[in-house]
Parts: C-alpha cells; structure tokens; sequence
C-alpha cells in the first residue's frame, strides 16, 4: 500500500512557474513508476507525465513537453512536476501517481488545485 499526498497547487499568472511535490509513504518507493495526471473541469482525467524507479526515464504528453519537467528522489520518497510557462489551459486538479507503469496507476493522491489565470 502506498500513500501520496501533494503539495504546491496554487494560482498563478500565465507564463509564470509553480512546482508540485508528492510525498510517498512505503519502503519500496523506488520500486514505483511514478506519474502525474490531471483533470480540468467537464474533462477527462489525462496523463501528463511519468519517471520509473531506478533509471528515472520520464516520458511526457505532448502538451506539455518542453515546459514541465518530472522528477524525483529516492532517498526522500518525493517526486515534483516543475511547470514553466504554464498557460489556462494547464488549469486543473493535478495528481500525483505510483504503480507498474506510468499510464495505468495503483495508487492516486488526493489531488491538488492548479489554476492558470490569463
């Protein structure tokens, strides 16, 4: 069993940066893939970026390629979502996740609000 609680959502102007941070419980954090999703009003919940556990290879949607960077510390049990350049659009309760593979998650977060204004 694994237990995610996130941080750092906020409000924030277009083009400007925020960083989201997950705090896992477990002893075998670095056993997780460990990814972000996020869901915006009246949409469906979709993936925006993975890292697995021990190579710390990321893969990203493309929406958000180049502006977000995951990433994540062992020794810690944390993993971030840095975003740059947010835009409305990046509006959203963000979530952070853990499981086999980056897609299709066992373990959700709580979620914490992000909200781009223009």
């Amino acid at each position: 069993q694994v237990q995610l609680v996130e941080s750092g959502g906020g409000l924030v102007q277009a083009g400007g940066s925020l960083t989201l941070s997950c705090a896992a419980s477990g002893r075998t954090f670095s056993s997780y893939v460990m990814a972000w999703f996020r869901q915006a009003p009246g949409k469906e919940r979709e993936f925006v970026a993975y890292i697995t556990g021990r190579n710390y290879n990321t893969n990203y949607a493309d929406s958000v390629k180049g502006r977000f960077t995951i990433s994540r510390d062992n020794s810690k049990n944390t993993v971030s979502l840095q975003m740059n350049s947010l835009k409305p659009e990046d509006t959203a309760v963000y979530y952070c996740t853990a499981g086999k593979n980056g897609y299709n998650p066992d373990y959700w977060g709580q979620g914490t609000q992000v909200t781009v204004s223009s």
